[in-house]
């Protein structure tokens, strides 16, 4: 199911996931969100929207999603990515494409068909091919083409080049107009503009319709913004280049007449913004084009045009008028319109009512036209920053345009005739991201869709409803919106009813101030009372006599009294007010004026409540209540709060702090409990009294209460009941009652908040912050010294009753208390080390460690030694840290502590001082860059606690732990190279190592990296050279790997970038795979130094699935990308390779292998990340050594005895490929002995056969005689095949050795050609071939002109001018040929001649000789189909046949460049490589290695190579030019003639240099040196030649005796000695071909031979031959071969077998393009089957095989000289003709049989030919399913064609010749052209009659 595979999108599990998650997640966005759509991750390309259900859909990358006008997701359709290549035609097998990949599919094109409820969606890949949708779901494929074609390549596949396109509805169906740039080189072909078919077998084809032809594409380039459309044009605006001869960009806009399915509409005039740059983006508005230009001058701002569409129209339709009548010239005389993009086209002179009378143009009208006149506008605006995208709407008469630019802002213009402003600009997609030219506005006009790359926004066009009130509204400034305040609402003007009457709609452009209440009386109201309230309203809107305002406080109304501008309100009752918030003592609620249920104006009324006030602040309620905002008065006695006078009768009230002539006013007058009269601090357990002091109680005087002390403990209140104290009248104390508290206390203090009531209810304000403080002395004091440190005025004491404790002091007996405290605890100190130097500082920890500094301030020692403790860090009780004093180096002893003369306190632990030493460094060297681990080696180096390392002033920072005798730290980068001292610091102590300071080199530079690729499973030696590289500590070669779930999988195996290591532990290797804070994971190798010059690392393994992102070279601290170590070439990590076991029954069982065979290992991907050196194959414990690796096949020489199984591996030895790290088992070897194949046993085959003839002789004796006959048939059939695969089977060794040294010549020969290239002819030398076969030099060489000619030769061209024009009529030249084919002298060659005549003539017009050349095979399908319709295009009898075979031969040109040059030319080479390796006879020009059985040399000739070193040089003969002499080597035979010597060295000094540019054989003598003076020039006869019985041998090296590795040199001919060479040089093919001396080059009698002398036969003999019966018998004899010589045509046939399935694969397989040509002629034959009713497929077969297969690529597998520049010798022309014969026998219909009377030739690829036939039939199944190839794609490519063949007198020629032709037939000719009525008309007798006397003038004065 790889086809399936291919085609769809390809997504792995987690992106399936991670699809669901995101539907999940966009089903549940708030509704908030609604107006934006997004996908992680997913990049946005195109949005479009269905007018009629206002649906949108998004075009993105792998994806295409479906959504309601409100940014819901309704279907998402997954597109990608998929496998694919942009340099391949749409595939089905991945081998079609080997460098396909995963790709991304970016939507590039995005339409709606809404007659048919389509959605149009074109890809990036897969060239661009689009696919139908169903406008309701997505998801649902309507029509994807399967095998699309060229025809059906729709959009760009290149990402940024734009496309863009229209559906134009018909009456009928829908088209598609397409426009795009040029993109990549498979779809270059894709003319700019198109029209499709929507509908139909065929969408998206363009076939029959429409296409803008262009010459060549890329001088123009065009680049399009957009495409537009109103009722009858449609219009594109791109931006290209002026012309050929112009680079500089402008601004264009086309227009094609919608109903023109065939552009002759098309009309492009240019746009200028005046003073900009070129256009950016565009819209098409009602009336008027709008365009945005680039602008500044760097182009970063932009500019906004307006072009109205009547000045548009008018300057086209005067461009089109101009080329219609005038021939592009305007009034002026200049030309102002011509016809554009190197068409043949011209601009012609009409009839001046032509534009009116073809308004869209007609097939004779010009077209396409470009006009000069360029359509300018003034700017509108300046932006400052480039617009992206363009879209306007008309409403409420204003024009608003939207601009869209590059950094996401959309910005709202308001436009006029004359300039335009921005009101508006919001950011709207992500800062930097571009807004989408897909700018659109719904069918309502109300929203704007706005696409980015990564979201879509739906955002109101008019953006008045987004404005929630007046202001806001007017403060926009949207000449779109306004306030329309009756109805309470931003709106449209034509959305509010009274917009028309006078303060009712307030424009937002212009009006500043919206309606408000300017005052209100009173300001605030209390709750509890009902009133009124006066608004103050300036410009309040008149209502009519029954409408009425009304007032809103809140949820209450009321009917509001207007006077003027002054409305009176009525408050609402308090049941019907809402209740105060909790925590407030108001009410604040809106005050809305009215109308209806609209808010005219509004603002705030208060309604206080003063009983809420006092419940704001518990802690003073009267406080509280007299000091708010309101007027709120306290009644003391009753504790309320109270507005107005409502305290109780006889209550004193205590007024607010707002009153002015009252007295007792203000927190002041509050009676208040001011603060504690008794201590704060209150110890826990014991019994304690509380007071405090009271004011202004007098308002309690006289009445009894009882009054209570409240403390809030934690997790509980206590009540203590109080008393009151009089001291003054207003002043006086509480005593609370004695109480012991003992509360949970986590801590020795606890603040208590304690207050006063009068009862339980009535609380007294605190004036304060008023609390007591609880402390118990236990807590915080855990031993003695902490607790005696404690505040002396809390009296805690240490008690040592029962269990010693700190305690109150009451509590503790006296005879408990503890005055002195136990001698210190030492529990631990840090560090136990310390230098003799002192001034380490240590820390101890203990107990009991004085109660204060001033008690250890001199009560420490260490080791003996005092030490100074620190204050900083001295904790009382618990830590001492002091600085040690100096001490003799190992002085040692525990740590003492003495406080106060009283015994110390000793550790059990000792300290120790040490003196460090530091020994040796290593390295002693590193980079300045850093990075170097250094080990500083040395004794006691883990002394003290605070230890750091220094190089030089730089640290070190040092790798943990610190060992005794070793410090690990890195380098870090040092700014110049030089000498540091190592540095080590204990505390603050130094050593130095002097003796070995650090030397920081100079950085290490890479200079070369190679190879620069690796299989994924890593492993290759990658060898970098540089300087320096001995000096880096740890080069490692790493790799970034992005987190792909492999990946993630790794990770869970990777470790720490520095593990923590032990001391003793011994070093270990970087781990291979590291975590990075940035989510990548590195994995690395590290790399050995093999010098200061050489590195050698390995390829780190990549898993499958993972992603590399850089590649680098690790040098310490020093980073290296590979592209910059190895000049440029990025690091590329290639597929593992794949290998086919063995045995071709599964790996478990033995390949059976003969010794000295050579083992051929099939593969995929073998070569692509190794070489063959770096391949280690072993069998066993044996070495197979490699000799060839290629792509498919692996070649390894076994060991020539049976190896030893490894360890474990089984009885037979395995057979193990190691690539790198990749290792492949591909199953065990089992050596056999030799033994020969056998055949089936002839015994049993007459046993068979008699018994067969027996029992159908008894019963089916004469019924069943014919069937007997063919089964027997079958039977010889069967029997030669087996005899076949038995004789391949044994040569099949000899074929693989002679196939691995084949290859080796191959490779070494591919790498000469990447320099040299191909030896192609030029174009016009293969045309000349082509057309004129057969004819030597130049078949057309123009006449030299004698004196006084040249006014004779003018009048002649002018004659041959006329009649290359009157060829240019149909009419006529149809003619012509129909009277020449009619004249019986009028041979088959004549035919020929007259045909390539008019192809050379009509080169320049290749589209008018493809529809002559269609025309005339009509007729001849018309002609053979009343006859035998097989036996058309059989032969080249025709005109029209020999024009089909130049046609086929000028457009295949490319084809064979590109395509099928190399295979073929490595197949001759190929070829020409194996002849020469065996001796050939230079008399007969049989060869030993051969596939032609009639050119086999039969005889046992012994040979021995030999290599012959050519002098080359100055001097030495050779190439002239070069400044020293070098040896070139040739292989040569040393039974070679000197001629065939010659040829060889010749081959190996001119190697890549074509045929007709190297020295001719016979001009130059072999000369063979010796010594310094031994000089022998060779040749072919001389007089030591050896003559006996009339037979004369020709000299060859052996008969020199000349030694392998002798020196030779080829010098010029001195003399004309008439030897044999010369002498054929004199005779030879002057067309380069060397022609085999057969038996007639006797000289007086004497017969030459070489290797066998020729067969003597008498004439007589001859003439006896000729009877019938001896010819049978001759045929009989030739085809009796022995089995050794067929043995040797086979071995030739096995070695050249991958070079000839290599040329028939490039010839026959469609996985590259098939050529336009190709598939336009099978196209136009299945046409004429289809006129003509042929259903026969065998028909269309052999019609397809005689046009294309029989007809040109026979032609080119038997003469490469007609393709190549070379040489091609009687031998290999005979090896060629068989293999065409194969190719012809592979493209018979019939069933290809042989048997035992069959020809050599035919056995030989008896069971090859069935499978290339398979090929020919695929080849033709394949063309036919792919998409067809329109005649407008045809002459885009003819046009590229035409001008290729450009020489002029060679035409002029053609011309002249095809003139004489006419002349013979002068009078038939004019009698045809008279009898025919419409070239009557046409006047083309007269016009030949010009013709012929201008150039009979010429030929009657010759």
């Amino acid at each position: 199911m790889l086809t399936d595979f291919l085609q769809a999108p390809v997504m792995a599990p987690w992106s399936l996931f991670s699809l669901h998650l995101l539907l999940l997640f966009l089903l549940l966005l708030p509704l908030t969100r609604a107006h934006r759509f997004s996908v992680p991750n997913t990049s946005f390309t195109h949005l479009v929207l269905a007018p009629d259900q206002g649906k949108l859909y998004v075009g993105a990358v792998n994806h295409l999603f479906q959504l309601s006008p409100e940014l819901k997701m309704e279907s998402v359709a997954v597109t990608g990515p998929v496998i694919d290549s942009p340099d391949c035609v749409p595939f089905r097998d991945l081998a079609e494409c080997p460098q396909a990949q995963l790709t991304d599919n970016a939507n590039q094109l995005l339409l709606v068909s809404s007659k048919t409820q389509e959605l149009v969606a074109c890809g990036q890949v897969r060239q661009g091919v689009c696919e139908k949708r169903r406008l309701g779901d997505v998801t649902q494929v309507l029509y994807q083409a399967e095998d699309p074609g060229d025809g059906q390549f729709v959009a760009a596949n290149t990402l940024g080049v734009t496309t863009v396109g229209l559906v134009v509805p018909l009456p009928g169906r829908d088209l598609l107009l397409v426009a795009r740039g040029l993109a990549g080189k498979v779809s270059a072909g894709v003319p700019p503009l198109t029209v499709r078919q929507l509908t139909g077998p065929q969408p998206f084809s363009s076939e029959g319709l429409g296409r803008l032809v262009v010459g060549d594409f890329s001088d123009y380039n065009n680049s399009y913004v957009g495409a537009f459309s109103d009722a009858h044009s449609a219009y594109f605006v791109f931006r290209r280049r002026g012309a050929r001869a112009q680079a500089e960009y402008r601004s264009y806009v086309a227009r094609v007449c919608l109903g023109d399915v065939n552009l002759y509409s098309y009309v492009e005039v240019p746009l200028t913004c005046h003073g900009q740059g070129l256009i950016q983006a565009a819209f098409l508005a009602p009336n008027t084009l709008l365009g945005a230009f680039s602008a500044g001058t760097s182009q970063a701002q932009a500019a906004l045009c307006a072009f109205p569409l009547a000045d548009l129209d008018r300057i086209m339709e005067q461009a089109r008028r101009l080329c219609y009548t005038t021939g592009g010239q305007g009034p002026s005389g200049l030309e102002e319109a011509t016809v554009e993009y190197g068409v043949t086209s011209r601009c012609v002179t009409l009839p001046p009512d032509s534009p009116e009378s073809y308004p869209c143009g007609d097939e004779h009208t010009p077209s396409p036209i470009a006009g000069h006149q360029p359509l300018e506008a003034q700017p509108l605006l300046q932006l400052g920053q480039p617009i992206s995208a363009v879209a306007a709407l008309q409403t409420d008469g204003h024009m608003i345009a939207f601009l869209g630019d590059t950094q996401g802002q959309l910005h709202k213009v308001f436009l006029n005739s004359s300039h335009g402003q921005v009101y508006h600009s919001q950011q709207v997609g992500p800062p930097g991201s571009a807004i989408s030219p897909d700018l659109l506005v719904d069918n309502s006009g109300d929203h704007l869709y706005v696409l980015t790359a990564q979201q879509v926004d739906r955002i109101l066009v008019a953006a008045c409803p987004q404005f929630p009130d007046c202001t806001t509204c007017l403060q926009a400034r949207d000449p779109l919106c306004g306030w329309c305040i009756l109805q309470g609402r931003c709106t449209r003007r034509d959305k509010c009813g009274r917009a028309a009457q006078p303060n009712q709609w307030l424009w937002s452009y212009e009006n500043n101030h919206c309606l408000y209440i300017q005052s209100q009386l009173p300001a605030q109201h209390p709750r509890q009372e009902q009133g009124q309230i006066t608004l103050s309203v300036p410009r309040l809107p008149t209502l009519a006599m029954d409408e009425f305002f009304h007032c809103a406080f809140g949820d209450y109304n009321s009917l509001a009294q207007v006077e003027g501008s002054h409305v009176v309100c009525a408050t609402p009752p308090q049941d019907q007010m809402p209740l105060n918030p909790p925590g407030s003592d108001h009410v604040t609620l809106p005050l809305a004026l009215m109308f209806e249920d609209v808010v005219v104006a509004s603002t705030t009324f208060s309604f206080y409540d003063c009983s809420a006030v006092q419940a704001l602040e518990v802690a003073a309620p009267c406080r509280t209540c007299v000091s708010s905002l309101w007027r709120c008065h306290w009644c003391p006695q009753s504790s309320h709060c109270v507005y107005g006078e409502h305290c109780p009768e006889g209550e004193k009230a205590i007024y607010s702090a707002q009153e002015v002539d009252i007295l007792v006013r203000g927190p002041e007058a509050c009676p208040q409990v001011e603060g504690l009269a008794s201590p704060q601090l209150v110890p826990v357990g014991w019994e304690s009294h509380v007071t405090l002091h009271i004011q202004n109680f007098h308002y309690f005087q006289g009445l009894p209460a009882l009054y209570y002390c409240w403390l809030e403990l934690p997790g509980k209140l206590q009540k203590l009941p109080a008393s009151l104290e009089e001291t003054s009248r207003d002043s006086g104390l509480i005593h609370c009652q004695a109480q012991e508290f003992h509360p949970s206390m986590s801590q020795w203090e606890l603040p208590v908040p304690i207050y006063v009531t009068r009862g339980e209810i009535q609380r007294l304000d605190n004036a304060g912050d008023l609390h007591v403080t609880l402390y118990d002395c236990a807590m915080g004091h855990p031993d003695c010294s902490h607790c005696q440190a404690a505040n002396r005025s809390l009296n805690c004491l240490w008690c040592g009753d029962g269990q010693p404790a700190c305690r109150y002091g009451p509590l503790c007996p006296s005879g408990a208390v503890e005055q002195l405290c136990p001698i210190p605890s030492i529990d631990m100190i840090e560090p136990l080390t310390g230098p003799p130097e002192g001034g380490l500082a240590i820390t101890i920890l203990g107990s009991n460690l004085g109660q204060a500094f001033n008690d250890v301030q001199n009560a420490v020692t260490v080791a003996g030694q005092p030490c100074n403790p620190d204050p900083s860090l001295y904790r009382i009780s618990a830590r001492i840290v002091c600085v040690t004093s100096p001490a003799p180096n190992g002085t040692a002893g525990p740590v003492q502590v003495a406080i106060k003369n009283r015994p110390p306190g000793i550790s059990t632990q000792h300290f120790t001082y040490q003196d460090p030493v530091l020994l040796s460094l290593n390295p002693q060297w590193g980079p300045q860059a850093g990075g170097t681990q250094l080990t500083i080696h040395g004794q006691y180096l883990q002394t003290g606690g605070n230890i750091s390392a220094f190089v030089g002033d730089q640290p070190c920072p040092i790798q943990e732990p610190v060992c005794p005798e070793a410090i690990i730290c890195h380098t870090m980068p040092q700014m110049e190279p030089g000498e540091a001292v190592v540095l080590v610091v204990f505390g603050h102590v130094e050593r130095k190592l002097l003796t070995t300071p650090f030397r920081y080199t100079a950085n290490p530079q890479l200079v070369e990296a190679e190879p620069s690729v690796s299989f994924r499973g890593g492993g290759r030696v990658i060898r970098v050279r540089g300087t320096g590289l001995d000096v880096v500590w740890q080069p490692l070669l790493s790799v970034w790997l992005e987190d792909e779930p492999k990946v993630k999988a790794l990770k869970a195996q990777a470790q720490d970038v520095n593990p923590r290591r032990s001391c003793g532990a011994p070093a270990t290797d970087p781990q291979a795979c590291i975590h990075l804070e940035s989510g990548l994971l590195q994995c690395s190798t590290l790399c050995s130094v093999n010098s200061s010059s050489l590195l050698l690392c390995h390829s780190p393994a990549v898993p499958d699935g993972a992603l590399p992102k850089r590649v680098f070279f690790a040098l310490d601290n020093m980073q290296v990308d590979f592209a910059s170590a190895s000049g440029g070439q990025g690091f590329l990590y290639q597929p593992n390779p794949r290998l086919a076991p063995l045995s071709h029954e599964g790996i478990t069982h033995p390949y059976r292998l003969k010794p000295g065979h050579v083992l051929d290992v099939e593969g995929e991907g073998l070569n692509l990340g190794i070489s063959k050196e770096e391949v280690q194959v072993h069998i066993g414990d044996g070495k197979c050594l490699v000799k060839t690796l290629t792509l498919t096949h692996l070649y390894c020489e076994p060991p020539q005895q049976a190896p030893q199984p490894t360890n474990g591996s089984g009885i037979l030895p395995q057979f193990v490929v190691q690539m790198g790290n990749v290792r492949l088992a591909l199953g065990p070897v089992q050596y056999e002995a030799e033994f020969m194949m056998s055949t089936f046993p002839m015994e049993a085959q007459m046993g068979l056969g008699m018994g067969a003839a027996v029992l159908i002789a008894a019963v089916f004796l004469l019924t069943l005689m014919y069937r007997h006959k063919s089964k027997q048939a079958l039977r010889d059939y069967q029997k030669v095949l087996v005899q076949l695969e038995n004789l391949e089977t044994g040569v099949g060794d000899q074929c693989r050795k002679e196939f691995t040294d084949l290859m080796t010549e191959m490779t070494d020969l591919t790498s000469d050609l990447e320099a040299s290239g191909i030896p192609f002819l030029d174009y016009r030398t293969y045309a000349e071939r082509a057309f004129f076969p057969g004819h030597v030099g130049c078949p057309l060489q123009p006449g030299l002109e004698g004196p006084g000619e040249e006014g004779h030769s003018v009048i002649v061209c002018q004659g041959l001018t006329q009649l290359s024009n009157l060829l240019n009529s149909k009419l006529f030249l149809l003619t012509l040929i129909h009277t020449l084919e009619e004249q019986p002298s009028f041979s088959q060659r004549d035919r020929c001649h007259v045909a390539s005549l008019l192809s050379l003539a009509l080169h320049s017009k290749l589209e008018y000789l493809t529809d002559i050349m269609r025309t005339l095979l009509g007729d001849l399908a018309a002609h053979y189909v009343h006859k035998n319709p097989k036996l058309m295009l059989r032969r080249t009898e025709t005109m029209v046949e020999k024009l089909l075979t130049n046609w086929l031969s000028i457009c295949l040109y490319t084809f064979l460049k590109e395509v099928a040059g190399e295979p073929l030319y490595m197949l001759f080479r190929a070829i020409k490589y194996q002849v020469d390796k065996g001796p050939v006879d230079a008399v007969t020009g049989k060869a030993k290695r051969t596939l032609n059985d009639s050119h086999l040399l039969r005889e046992d000739v012994e040979f021995q190579p030999l290599t012959l070193m050519a002098l080359v040089g100055p001097g030495a003969g050779g190439a002239a030019g070069n400044s020293e002499v070098h040896r070139v080597p040739a292989r040569v035979l040393d039974t070679d003639t000197i001629t065939q010597v010659k040829e060889k060295v010749l081959d190996q000094i001119y190697k890549g240099t074509p045929f007709s540019q190297r020295p001719s054989v016979y001009s130059l003598d072999l000369e063979w040196r010796s010594g310094l003076a031994g000089h022998l020039t060779l040749s072919d006869e001389d007089l030591t030649s050896v003559t006996q019985n009339h037979w004369k041998r020709l000299n060859t090296l052996q008969h020199y005796k000349v030694p392998d590795g002798a020196t030779v040199v080829l010098i010029p001919q001195l003399h004309n000695g008439g030897t044999v060479s010369q002498s054929l040089g004199q005779t030879g093919c002057p067309s380069g071909e060397n022609t085999p001396m057969l038996e007639d080059g006797e000289e007086g009698g004497v017969r030459l031979w070489h290797l066998v002398k020729a067969t003597e036969e008498t004439e007589g003999a001859k003439v006896r031959r000729s009877s019938l019966r001896e010819r049978e018998r001759e045929q009989a004899r030739a085809k009796a071969i022995p089995e050794i010589y067929l043995t040797r045509l086979l071995s030739m046939k096995g070695t050249l077998q991958k070079f000839v399935d290599d040329t028939f694969q490039a010839i026959l397989s469609m996985n590259r393009p098939v050529p336009i040509a190709v598939k336009y002629l099978f196209d136009f034959l299945d046409e004429l089957a289809e006129k003509h009713g042929i259903e026969d497929p065998e028909t269309l077969h052999i019609w397809k095989t005689n046009s294309l297969l029989l007809r040109f690529w026979v032609n080119a597998l038997k003469n490469p000289q007609l393709i190549f520049d070379v040489r091609v010798s009687d031998n290999e022309d005979a090896i060629l003709a068989v293999i065409a014969q194969t190719f012809i026998d592979s493209c018979m219909v019939s069933e290809h049989k042989v048997g035992r009377d069959s020809p050599v030739n035919k056995l030989l690829y008896a069971r090859e030919i069935p499978r290339y036939k398979e090929m020919v039939e695929k080849y033709y199944s394949d063309i036919r399913q792919s998409s067809p190839a329109s005649y407008q794609e045809m002459n885009s490519a003819l046009a590229e064609l035409s001008g290729n063949y450009t020489s002029a007198p060679h035409c002029l020629e053609a011309l002249r010749e095809l003139y004489n032709h006419i002349h013979r037939y002068y009078d038939q000719i004019i009698s045809a052209l008279e009898e025919d009525p419409v070239a009557q008309k046409m006047q083309l007798a007269c016009r030949l009659q010009q013709v012929a006397a201008l150039v009979e003038y010429k030929v009657t004065d010759l």
